[in-house]
This record gives structure tokens, sequence and C-alpha cells, in this order.
């Protein structure tokens, strides 16, 4: 921070020269609170923007891990984040936290945004709306990844859930299925209802009825969507010509169920998942699914922060990134 913006800070908050420029420097003796002032003031003034970002924080949100801890969407924005990061010079780190904890959670994100010189990109994945209230008036520039906040202005780069699973469907409509299942997850993150929004949609745009009995509720995991499938296929149902699943793990959960039920994909019931995880292409059969450009979404994420940093704006900006149907053998064409 050269003088003139340290003095200006020091005439604006009050606070000494000296201590400004410990604050900002982060040496140890001043206060949290009034290093958030100093901090916050100094942002306002656009000081220490740009070239003094020297530092990216990937901030894994989590909550219970039942979407995170088997799911490798967050790996590919990991990698995103890493490369973008090397190329413009920047250190990148990892940090986990727990909003189980509410206290402790609170008392590290107070850490997290604290520091202007840091970039704060936050996994949103298994957030919910009043875990954000933690985030509010971050003094790091901050890019939410995979998630979003209808209170809170933060800029965001999300996927197109509700077009996305539409597509998908209507992949399914556009081969001859009219009965078309949902496997839902039990634990109902921000993207699910939208996906699931998608599916009501398409279904009826194309004046397809939408039966209860083909809504199939599952839990999260592997093991566990596989459990929820096993069990509402002993009640002897009727199947669905296809299913769109929420994502590929609890697709791939299915999948072992229906396996052990003696129901053939796609020859007794068709499949598309959403993700298009690596291990999609080694089902058996393997799997359509939904391509999500994670890693583009890491690399955005770190640019977002440069311009936001460089350039900061009066309005938050929230990047929708569209999908790609990804065609293998799970789904069957029929008529």
């Amino acid at each position: 921070m050269r003088n003139v913006g340290v003095r200006e800070i020091s005439r604006q908050t009050g606070f000494s020269p000296a201590t400004v420029s410990n604050a900002l420097n982060h040496k140890r003796g001043v206060n949290a609170a009034t290093a958030a002032t100093i901090f916050r003031t100094a942002r306002e003034l656009g000081l220490g923007r740009h070239d003094h970002i020297s530092s990216i924080n990937f901030v894994m949100a989590r909550k219970t891990g039942d979407v995170l801890d088997e799911g490798t969407f967050h790996t590919g924005v990991i990698n995103g984040i890493a490369a973008k990061a090397q190329a413009e010079c920047l250190q990148a780190s990892i940090t986990t936290l727990e909003l189980s904890d509410r206290v402790a959670a609170a008392a590290q994100v107070a850490d997290i945004i604290g520091d202007i010189t840091t970039g704060v990109i936050l996994l949103g994945t298994e957030m919910r709306e009043e875990d954000y209230d933690l985030f509010k008036n971050p003094t790091s520039p901050l890019v939410v990844v995979d998630g979003t906040s209808d209170r809170i202005p933060f800029d965001s780069i999300v996927m197109s859930n509700e077009t996305s699973s539409y597509r998908a469907i209507r992949h399914l409509i556009d081969n001859g299925h009219r009965e078309i299942g949902y496997i839902a997850g039990s634990y109902r993150i921000r993207n699910f209802p939208l996906r699931e929004r998608g599916w009501r949609r398409a279904m009826r745009e194309a004046g397809l009825p939408i039966r209860p009995e083909f809504r199939v509720e599952v839990g999260t995991k592997v093991s566990t969507s596989y459990e929820g499938m096993r069990a509402w296929l002993r009640t002897n149902p009727k199947l669905p010509t296809a299913f769109f699943a929420e994502n590929d793990i609890m697709a791939f959960g299915c999948m072992r169920a229906f396996a052990e039920h003696g129901i053939a994909i796609p020859d007794d019931v068709s499949l598309v998942g959403f993700d298009d995880l690596s291990f999609a292409t080694t089902a058996i059969p393997p799997l359509t699914t939904m391509h999500v450009p994670n890693q583009e979404m890491g690399a955005m994420a770190v640019q977002r922060l440069l311009d936001a940093a460089s350039k900061p704006s009066a309005y938050s900006h929230v990047l929708h990134i569209g999908t790609t149907l990804i065609e293998r053998q799970s789904v069957k064409r029929l008529g």
C-alpha cells in the first residue's frame, strides 16, 4: 500500500498511520474490529486492489457432506482455480468450512473475509440461505461458485440447472419416452428443486402427465441412493420407461439397484444423470448425462475476482453457465 493510501485511510478512520500500516501488513497488535474497519475503508477508496491481491482462498463450505463427499464437481473447480491462479502469478489455497458448527464457523469466516489481499472463492453447493449471512460485508473480494444468495448481492457463478434438466428431459422425449420418472435427492440443496422444475416444465410442455408415483426420493450418496431405490423396487412398482437423476452419484447407486432386480438399462428403463463425473464413462452401460464445465467455472471465478478488485461495480454479477448433453448408452430409442 503506497503512503498516500495509508494517510488517507488514517484520515478517514481516525486511526494512526502506524496502526493502519500494521493492519494492512497483518502485524500483531491490531484488534480484529480495527483491522476490519481499516480494510473496509481501503476497499471503499479503491486502494490495494488488483496488484495487491496476492492469493486466492477456495473455501469449501460443508454442511453435511451428503453431496460433497462423493462428488467430484469441486475437484474440477479446484483444478480450474489452480491453473488460472498460476497463470496470474497468484498463490492458491483450500479451506474447509464446517457449517454444522455455527459458532466455530462464524469465527473462521471472520478471518477468511477480513483480508483485502486474498480473494475468496466460496463453494456454495451445500449452503442454504441462512449460511450466507456469515459472509455479509466481506473485506475480501468474494465470488460464490455453485450457489447464490437471494438476500445478499454476491458475485456468483452458477450452472443453468433448470434449463439443463429441461434439455435432458427433452432428449428422452425426442427418443420416444412418454413416461419419465424423477430420481430426487433426499437432501435438497439449492440446485435440486431447480432441476426438478425443469423436469416438470418439459413434461407439461410436451403434454405428458407428471405422475407422483414415478418421483423416487433416494439418498445423495452411492450407498444411500442404492438403498433408496432398492426399497422402492421392493414394492413392485410399475416402472416408467425412463428416469432422470438429479446427479450422477444418485444415478450410479440406482443403477446398482436396478441390476440387482434384473432391470436392464436401457432395455427396461433408460437413465440420464447430471454432472458427467469421470466414472460415467466406465459405468455399465456408460451413462448419458449433462456435462458441467467445472474447471472453466473455477477459472472464471478467479478472473471475476481480479476484475472486481481492479474495477469495482455498483452491482453484483450472476453468471449462468450452460451444460452439454453427453450421449452414451443408457438411453433407448422407443418407436
